[in-house]
């Protein structure tokens, strides 16, 4: 039987984009099993690592983002350019402190975005099989983050997946957000575990005003409708008309019916003839419906009850809840 341990521990995980850290110092914190680690820029390498200082087991960052360094404020331990750099150092046994070091976690690119794992079963192309081109394209079509919203889901991250990948219940709990879109049935595949969902969006007047501002932007790769990407096991990735993407990771807690959520709003690439603020109202309303939509699902997920969900059963599951079908056939596939 797999545990969430072992999905986190032996998966490849989306944890961010390049240009959400694009100077020395700038850093994201993620929780997932109640352990935190930091995605770093070391002077242009991206680190990720367990957010303890090796020494006593001090956090080094508290914020969920920002710009800073890696020093404790404890005892002084730092690490920058690569080393450990330990004050005192002649006061420690040798044979013990030149195996200090941070606890560093596998890192691995699909074009621009940064995946990384603990121990990972499989290379990460093999992991994501057909989405690897896809995510590769998509990745050189963004350019920075326009909004960062966390918080804890009350329920098990395995419900809150289930709700990501479930398009039946958009116009019954997304009525005046993303219900507005008005979308059509989905066409999705699937590439191993991992699936793909794509939608056109039926409200003419709405399509019409997306295809308005397409000459603002610069994207090579574009679904002009509404996609849904999941990524086994914990990380979707959204869009509408591909002029942003949010990217969403719902890592599993400790406590059965928690789940850690963060949700990054990715900014499209721009036409260079217009200036980088050109579209801000528009990111930061984008933004705004994403954690009203994040905030309704949220609602609807802690009100089912953790004791009626089943990974085995398929009941009652309708054609329009294929993709719910697949994430418990592949779970049932690792004997979770």
């Amino acid at each position: 039987m797999i545990t969430d341990v072992e999905l986190r521990n032996n998966y490849w995980h989306l944890l961010g984009h390049r240009t959400e850290l694009p100077e020395a110092g700038a850093f994201l914190k993620l929780n997932w099993l109640s352990d935190e680690v930091v995605v770093f820029n070391d002077h242009g390498e991206m680190l990720v690592f367990d957010n303890l200082c090796p020494h006593r087991g001090t956090r080094f960052f508290n914020e969920p983002y920002g710009k800073g360094v890696v020093s404790c404020p404890y005892h002084g331990w730092s690490f920058q350019s690569g080393k450990l750099h330990i004050p005192c150092r002649d006061k420690f046994k040798p044979e013990e402190i030149n195996e200090a070091r941070l606890n560093t976690l596998k890192v691995d690119w699909c074009g621009d975005f940064l995946f990384a794992s603990i121990q990972p079963a499989s290379g990460l192309e093999d992991q994501l099989g057909e989405s690897y081109a896809l995510l590769a394209s998509i990745s050189f079509n963004i350019n920075g983050r326009a909004d960062f919203n966390s918080y804890i889901y009350d329920c098990n991250w395995k419900i809150a997946i289930e709700n990501g990948l479930d398009s039946l219940h958009t116009p019954y709990v997304h009525a005046e957000s993303l219900g507005r879109l008005s979308l059509s049935e989905p066409v999705n595949t699937y590439h191993r575990a991992n699936s793909v969902a794509n939608f056109k969006i039926t409200d003419a007047s709405v399509e019409k005003k997306l295809r308005l501002i397409s000459r603002m932007f610069n994207i090579s790769d574009q679904h002009e409708g509404y996609q849904s990407i999941y990524l086994f096991p914990f990380t979707m990735l959204t869009s509408t008309f591909g002029y942003s993407y949010s990217l969403q990771n719902f890592f599993p807690s400790q406590e059965s019916n928690k789940t850690f959520f963060y949700s990054r709003l990715l900014k499209g690439c721009l036409n260079k003839n217009y200036p980088a603020s050109t579209m801000d109202h528009f990111f930061a309303s984008t933004a705004q419906v994403n954690r009203q939509v994040f905030e309704e699902d949220h609602a609807i997920c802690k009100k089912i009850a953790p004791q009626f969900y089943d990974v085995k059963s398929t009941q009652f599951l309708s054609v329009d809840e294929e993709k719910i079908i697949h994430f418990r056939k592949i779970l049932q596939t690792l004997g979770a």
